[in-house]
């Protein structure tokens, strides 16, 4: 039986015009990090070099392990010296990233190998087995433009995160739901993460 992870993991689905504080458990991704703009090459020549083994990890476990899966959405850890670079100031220029696919649990870096050797991409051999334990989470779902997060998100950091006496601890965490190639700009749907702990400590940027 395939399985779906979006389906499983109740994380994977939020509520547009509501934050939920959220428990997220330990996730296994292939990873890859950059800086700067998405909108330029740094960017997709990152992407282009997850997909490929993404897809060869599943027909990989089908083959071999007798488990298949859904190839999980795109998502990517976003950071900055400034938290502004995202709200107030959205400059691109100034932003770290890892772009970044869920890998279930049964794929192992000794198939990742296995499936490199058989893959090309710009980036291919940058890219990495990694164990992210978000935790604890302040999340929503954005529909629309990239472009037009950062009122959600300034909200997100200045109101509702102090409201629940938190503070932010790690990287903005973006899920792409829709593919930006079928999907028109404005229905574009997005999972805004946040990871926090129980605080009432300012926040400050993680980098």
């Amino acid at each position: 039986m395939k399985v779906d992870h979006k389906k499983e993991i109740a994380t994977y689905s939020a509520r547009l015009g509501v934050f939920d504080v959220v428990e997220v458990p330990p996730l296994q991704y292939l990873t890859i990090d950059g800086h700067g703009d998405p909108n330029t090459t740094v960017w997709t020549d990152a992407v282009s070099s997850l997909y490929p083994l993404a897809y060869g990890l599943k027909f990989l476990g089908k083959r071999e392990l007798g488990r298949d899966h859904v190839v999980m959405p795109l998502e990517a850890l976003w950071w900055a010296d400034d938290w502004a670079s995202f709200t107030r100031e959205r400059d691109p220029s100034r932003w770290g990233w890892t772009a970044m696919i869920m890998a279930p649990d049964w794929i192992t870096a000794e198939h990742l190998e296995t499936v490199r050797e058989q893959k090309a991409g710009p980036r291919i051999g940058d890219v990495r087995l990694r164990r992210l334990d978000e935790g604890l989470c302040v999340q929503t779902l954005h529909v629309g433009s990239y472009d037009d997060e950062a009122p959600v998100l300034a909200h997100m950091h200045d109101v509702v995160v102090p409201a629940h006496s938190l503070r932010m601890t790690g990287c903005h965490h973006e899920i792409y739901l829709s593919d930006p190639r079928r999907v028109a700009v404005t229905k574009l749907r997005t999972i805004l993460r946040q990871p926090v702990s129980p605080s009432a400590t300012p926040a400050h940027p993680v980098g």
